[in-house]
Order: structure tokens, then sequence, then C-alpha cells
């Protein structure tokens, strides 16, 4: 089953696409959607919504995954990054894909072990777990985090819902 995993911003968004198959992991694609600072808000945002569409498009992906937002200090700042983010959800739901979204802490410790690793852990064990990942930025690392955090996620829900099945036998 292929997975995308997307980590939003405005400036750049990372995506990452694997594929699962049990428990192994294959790593397919990743890299940024970058918007031009230059243009107004809302062409930045088409720029995103078009770039995730793109990717969607070439990897056709059957289920994606987004990061929370977190909050910052500056409310400009986390306002900016929650349109960023609608849009990065709104993308691939509007391309009829189920859009799963998790916490930073619950991705760090899927992949690291640790909810509180640092981005560059982070980075490390996506190179380990996913041969082959180019990793153009940290974002992208992250975008595949999250993917790898769904998969793991949806095989213990899948794994869960055999279970109960069975124990109606």
């Amino acid at each position: 089953m292929r997975f995308l995993g997307l980590d939003p911003g405005l400036r750049i968004t990372g995506w990452g696409v694997i594929e699962a198959q049990d428990n192994r992991l294959q790593h397919v694609a990743d890299g940024v959607v970058r918007s031009d600072e230059r243009l107004s808000l809302a062409e930045r945002l088409v720029q995103l919504h078009d770039g995730v569409r793109a990717i969607i498009a070439e990897f056709d992906p059957l289920e994606a995954a987004v990061e929370e937002t977190f909050v910052n200090r500056n409310p400009a700042s986390t306002l900016k990054l929650g349109q960023a983010r609608g849009v990065v959800l709104l993308a691939p739901a509007l391309c009829g894909l189920p859009v799963a979204e998790y916490q930073p802490s619950v991705v760090k410790k899927a992949v690291v072990g640790t909810g509180a690793a640092a981005k560059e852990q982070v980075g490390m064990m996506i190179r380990m777990l996913l041969p082959g990942a180019t990793l153009e930025t940290p974002d992208a690392a992250d975008a595949l985090a999250i993917a790898v955090c769904h998969a793991h996620n949806r095989a213990g829900s899948l794994a869960l819902a055999l279970a109960r099945v069975r124990g109606r036998r």
C-alpha cells in the first residue's frame, strides 16, 4: 500500500511517499513543495495546493497523513501555518484520499522511539529505515517520518480489527 506523508509549511511543505507491504517499508520518493514569498498569501496557497495535487497524480498514494500544527509564540506565524496546513489537508481530500493526522511527538516516537527526539535524530532514523531517501531538507525527512508513522498505526489498527472479527466467530 502506498502512503503520502506531508509536513505542512507556508514556505516549504515536505512530502514523502512510501510503499508498505506487511511490515516492510520502502522509499518511493521525497521532496518539497515551495511557495514564492513574493506572491500574495492566496497565490502561495494555490502553489501549495497545486504542488500536493501534482505529487498525488504522479505517485498515486492510497492514503495521506499530515502532521498536526503546534502552537508558535508568534500568532501571525501560527495563523499562516494553519492556513498552509488547511490547504495541505484539503488537496488529498479533494483527490478522494483518506487523510490521517498525527501530533509531532507521536511521529517522533514511531520513528525514533521517543517523542522528544531532535530533527537530526528523525533524519538519521529515516535514512536507516528507508535507504535511498534523498531528504532534500529536514521537511522531507519529517514527511517521510509521518508516512512511516501512518503505516505503523494503520497496520496496528488493521490487526486489531482483524482480531476483533476473529473473536466474534
